[in-house]
């Protein structure tokens, strides 16, 4: 008999291997395969997604819902673009460019005043009724544009510093003005003086005019740069547009070649619906994009040119006036009274160039180049009679040279009416003419160009809503054939 060595157990023994089941038991039954990994819902979708994919039903509803989007964005780009360039074109008409408008007439009203005020110096003692109107109301029409200006431009930090700073300076320049006028009135030289330091204020560096005519640079970049925005090309939109028809026409061919039916009435309205706002997106920016060019190059330009042209003169006839207030120490001024009109009217006396010059260039019509020639010929004979009048005044005749620019009896007694002071007040008035003209080109201009584009933006995102629905629709009655 053999026995099993104390302390050690068969393998057998260990795990119960080859030894009889209990009475009662149940066998276990045998390991089977292993089951089914469950996956993630995203990972199920997917699969379905692939799987329904390989079919033709489902091929078509992925077909459908593409084109839906497609077009559906392609309607709201359309819409957002639109809309943008719509609003810049509004800022064009209502914001910037009578705002640039704004600027440019506080700048000549300030420098009518100083020549005003300057040319009623020299008559001597009380200042003319009519001089000192035209003063007043300079400054009370600068101080109420200056207002306007500030009520309008809170977003520009830029031009709320130069508005200050002519809210600091006028009242300072006024001050300056009446004491001068108050010591000229009393017949005291230091008159003069004060008018000179006034003149000084008003066009020195940081003065009233550099601070006008910075505030009219602001807002001439902010009227280009709202140009550039009402004008920029709707790439996206074209984009999405040849995108969407693209697909449209793709899907109607590939229904064409499965079932042989030429038409599927859904798609069909689906494409034109796309075709529509194409064309009408197209056809309304090209239109209001030259439009708007016109209003640019024919009226918002030629303003800027003729305003210039206007502070031009203005500075001239102030440069003349100061010249004789100086009495025979004012080379200063009139060295700059011959830069000012070759600025304005170029260098030969008896031509056109210039500012002038390029106002001609860009009036597309006689009634805005009428104005500007008879500008043209008061620029030519007020230069002629300047010559005449510094020949008195470098002579030793004051007293002609005074009437000769201002009116009034010369030296011997004879009244001089032809003086340089009508012919500034030709060249003035013949370009307020031109400006008003040049302005209500731009005004009708920019308006075309803004109503193109004014209904666009509402038919474009109805008719992308009515061509997805097409396309949808005409998915359907193709899936409807498999149930």
């Amino acid at each position: 008999m053999t026995h099993t060595p104390t302390g050690r157990m068969s393998r057998d023994a260990r795990t119960g291997a080859g030894l009889p089941a209990p009475r009662g038991s149940v066998p276990a039954p045998p390991p089977g395969p292993p089951g089914p990994v469950r996956r993630r819902a995203w990972a199920e979708s997917a699969a379905r997604m692939r799987a329904a994919a390989t079919t033709e039903p489902g091929r078509l509803r992925i077909i459908g819902a593409v084109l839906a989007l497609v077009v559906v964005a392609f309607g709201a780009v359309t819409a957002w673009q639109v809309t943008d360039r719509s609003t810049a074109a509004d800022n064009v008409t209502k914001h910037s460019a009578p705002l640039s408008a704004t600027a440019a007439e506080i700048y000549r009203s300030l420098a009518d005043a100083d020549a005003t005020v300057t040319g009623g110096f020299l008559v001597g003692g009380l200042q003319p009724e009519k001089d000192s109107d035209r003063y007043t109301n300079d400054i009370t029409t600068a101080s109420r544009l200056i207002s306007e200006a500030a009520a309008n431009s809170e977003g520009s930090p830029q031009a709320r510093a130069e508005i200050r700073t002519l809210n600091e300076q006028l009242p300072q320049y006024v001050e300056l003005v009446t004491a001068a006028q108050t010591n000229n009135r009393h017949g005291l030289p230091v008159g003069g003086a004060y008018l000179r330091y006034a003149n000084s204020q008003m066009r020195r560096h940081g003065g009233l005019l550099a601070a006008a005519d910075q505030l009219n640079q602001i807002e001439t970049d902010r009227l280009g740069h709202d140009y550039s925005s009402a004008k920029a090309l709707p790439y996206a939109s074209w984009a999405l547009g040849a995108v969407a028809l693209g697909g449209l026409l793709w899907a109607q061919r590939r229904h064409y070649r499965r079932t042989n039916r030429v038409f599927n009435h859904g798609m069909v309205a689906a494409s034109a619906a796309s075709a529509v706002v194409l064309l009408w997106l197209v056809a309304g920016h090209t239109i209001a994009r030259s439009q708007l060019e016109h209003s640019y190059a024919h009226g918002a330009r030629s303003v800027q040119v003729l305003n210039n042209a206007r502070i031009s003169v203005l500075q001239a006839r102030g440069d003349e006036n100061l010249t004789l207030v100086a009495r025979g120490s004012g080379q200063d001024y009139e060295t700059k009274f011959g830069d000012g009109m070759e600025v304005l009217a170029g260098v030969d006396p008896k031509g056109v160039g210039g500012q002038l010059a390029q106002a001609l260039r860009l009036a597309d019509n006689s009634a805005g180049s009428d104005p500007v020639n008879a500008a043209v010929k008061g620029v030519q004979t007020w230069r002629a009679r300047h010559t005449a009048e510094r020949k008195s005044d470098d002579s030793g005749d004051y007293t002609t040279a005074v009437a000769e620019v201002i009116g009034g009896k010369d030296s011997k007694g004879k009244t001089v009416d032809q003086t340089t002071g009508s012919c500034f007040d030709v060249v003035d008035a013949s370009l307020q003419r031109a400006v008003t003209h040049e302005q209500q080109e731009f005004q009708d201009a920019a308006d075309s160009g803004r109503g193109a584009l004014t209904l666009l933006p509402y038919g474009a995102a109805l008719l992308a809503v009515l061509a997805a629905a097409g396309a949808l629709v005409g998915i359907g009655r193709r899936l409807s054939e498999y149930r």
